[in-house]
C-alpha cells in the first residue's frame, strides 16, 4: 500500500495544510485541505473517503472535491462517492455543510436513488474492507465523536491516531498489531497544555505518557502530525527534550520523526 501524506498541520498557514491521507490511488482518510493538491483526475479516482471526525480541518474539501469531480462521475457513471464515518459525523455533515445551505447535498444529486455521494455508517472496533483494503476502525478521545484507523499492509499495519488525547483503549488495540508505522497527533506545545486538555489533544508531555504505553517489544517509527503552524518549532523541541533525556532508559526510547506534507510511504 502506498501512503501519500496531502496534509497534516493542525492550521493553514503557507505550506501548511491540514489532514488528509491518500491510500494508494482511491481512499481518502480525512479530508482536510491538503486534498487541493491533488489534480482533477487524482480527484476524480478516489471512490471511498474515511473520516476520522466532523471538525472542519478534517472535512473542508469534502465538498469542494466532490463539486470539482462531479461532472466526471456522472459522465463516467461512476459508483456514488462512500464517504464513511460515525454516524454523529454523518448527521453533523448533513446537519452543517450538506445542508443546501452552506452546500448543496450531494446525497440527493442528482437524485436519492443515483447520488454523487453516499454515506456509510462505522463504528469502533469495525474492520472495513475498502478499495481492496483492510482498515480497521479504532477509538479516539475527542470533544466530538471520533476514531482513528489502522490499514493492514504486507509490512504491517499503518496506524493513525485521528485528533485524541490520553487514550487507553487506542493503546490497548494497537499493541496487539504488527505496526509498521504510527502517526500521532500534538496539536500544543507544553505551554498550551491546558489548552490542549481542554481541547482533547496531545502536547508532549501527555504525548511522553501516552508513548510510554506501548509494548516494550514493539519498535516502529512515530511520526508526529497536526502540529499547530505557529508553535511547531516548540512542539519538536519539546519532544525531542523528553525522549533525549539522559535518564530516560534506552528500551523506552522511540524512533520519533516528523511528518510533512508530501511525504510517501511504501507499505
Amino acid at each position: 500500500m502506498r501512503v501519500r501524506v496531502l496534509g497534516c498541520s493542525g492550521a493553514i498557514a503557507q505550506g501548511c495544510r491540514t489532514t488528509s491521507f491518500l491510500l494508494d490511488d482511491d481512499v481518502l482518510v480525512d479530508a482536510g485541505t491538503g486534498v487541493g493538491d491533488l489534480s482533477l483526475d487524482e480527484m476524480a479516482r478516489v471512490n471511498h473517503v474515511l473520516l476520522t471526525h466532523s471538525h472542519l480541518d478534517h472535512v473542508a474539501s469534502l465538498p469542494l472535491m466532490l463539486d470539482a469531480v462531479a461532472a466526471r462521475r456522472l459522465a463516467a457513471g461512476a459508483e456514488p462517492l462512500q464517504v464513511r464515518a460515525l454516524q454523529s459525523t454523518i448527521d453533523a455533515l448533513k446537519a452543517h455543510i450538506f445542508n443546501n445551505l452552506i452546500w448543496p447535498d450531494f446525497s440527493t444529486i442528482p437524485s436519492a436513488d443515483t447520488p454523487l455521494m453516499r454515506c456509510v455508517p462505522i463504528t469502533v472496533g469495525e474492520v472495513l474492507q475498502v478499495g481492496g483494503k483492510a482498515i480497521e476502525v479504532l477509538p479516539a478521545v475527542h470533544t466530538v465523536p471520533a476514531v482513528g484507523f489502522a490499514a493492514a499492509t504486507t509490512s504491517g499495519h499503518w496506524v493513525f491516531s485521528g485528533d485524541t488525547e490520553r487514550n487507553p483503549a487506542f493503546w490497548q488495540r494497537i499493541n496487539q498489531l504488527p505496526v509498521a508505522l504510527l502517526i500521532i497527533e500534538t496539536a500544543f506545545s507544553d505551554r498550551e497544555k491546558d489548552l490542549a486538555r481542554r481541547s482533547l489533544h496531545l502536547a508532549p508531555g501527555t504525548l511522553a505518557e501516552e508513548l510510554d504505553q506501548i509494548d516494550r517489544n514493539q519498535r516502529y517509527p512515530i511520526y508526529i502530525t497536526h502540529t499547530k503552524p505557529a508553535e511547531t518549532g516548540l512542539i519538536m523541541e519539546e519532544i525531542r527534550r523528553f525522549d533525549d533525556s539522559p535518564n530516560r532508559p534506552d528500551d523506552v526510547r522511540h524512533d520519533i520523526r516528523w511528518l510533512s506534507a508530501g511525504q510517501t510511504f511504501e507499505l
